[in-house]
């Protein structure tokens, strides 16, 4: 089967050692994409660096990066603005909290922030500068459906992704007419190890199945809407559902029916 030509030359995607990060990774490599991996586990990166290579005969580097430390956020930002040249970044890694948000830490909240927040925009600082020098390149930033609402039970998880999902649309507009694009990918529930890191596997599991996307489906939707420009993606048709009823719901009836559901989480 020949190769799909190839949109992008070289992406960084940070949180790629699993899950929806390592789906990018792949069908990125598959299409003949350079790499730049990005997480914590360097036995991870190793691997899946390994396999694009082998797989896909791409280039593949490797950069270990703790995304809540400052400094190593830095490291990351030398490299997008670095050569070779990387045109695409995907903003990815994310963690999330699960509990009544008076009892639980407020390191663990402020950890999320400087993760699910601080680092993508100080990478997509980095990442614009550099992409409207050049005239060209691409933001992708991983948002969620769960910040189309209040998320009792994990309300600083859906508030930092409340902030993605504006600060994307902002910066997409801001972009137009330089050559840079900016989309925020909105999936809902993703079978990942998101669940088992927050400890709530258990919880998810009583979802249904028809409401969980794959990570593959999730990266494929997002590099389609990213090729054609688009702001915003909702990937699939539960997490749309999702999405059109806390659209077009009073207020008031969405906070309260997010109520109920966060019990469970709590």
């Amino acid at each position: 089967m020949a190769r799909q030509k190839r949109s992008w030359e070289r992406a960084l995607i940070t949180g790629s050692s699993s899950g929806i990060g390592k789906a990018f990774a792949t069908q990125l490599a598959a299409e003949g994409t350079d790499l730049v991996l990005v997480a914590r586990d360097r036995g991870r990166l190793e691997e899946l660096a390994q396999h694009c290579r082998t797989q896909h005969g791409v280039d593949v580097e490797v950069l270990v990066a703790d995304l809540a430390d400052q400094e190593q956020v830095g490291l990351v930002q030398k490299r997008l603005v670095a050569s070779p040249r990387i045109d695409l970044l995907v903003n990815n890694a994310g963690l999330g909290t699960f509990g009544t948000f008076r009892q639980l830490p407020l390191g663990g909240e402020l950890n999320e922030i400087d993760v699910n927040i601080r680092a993508v925009v100080s990478l997509a600082h980095a990442a614009l500068t550099t992409m409207t020098q050049h005239g060209s390149g691409t933001v992708l930033n991983m948002s969620s459906t769960v910040g189309l609402q209040p998320f009792p039970g994990s309300a600083t998880y859906a508030a930092t992704k409340a902030f993605v999902t504006s600060f994307s649309e902002a910066l997409h507009e801001e972009a137009r007419g330089t050559g840079v694009r900016v989309t925020a990918v909105l999936p809902g529930a993703v079978r990942t190890e998101f669940q088992q890191r927050a400890g709530k596997a258990d919880e998810f599991a009583k979802l249904p199945s028809f409401m969980f996307a794959t990570p593959e489906k999730v990266a494929q939707h997002g590099l389609r809407a990213a090729r054609r420009g688009r702001a915003l993606t909702v990937p699939g048709l539960s997490a749309k559902m999702q999405a059109a009823f806390f659209s077009a719901a009073p207020r008031g009836l969405v906070r309260r029916f997010a109520g109920v559901m966060g019990k469970s989480f709590m």
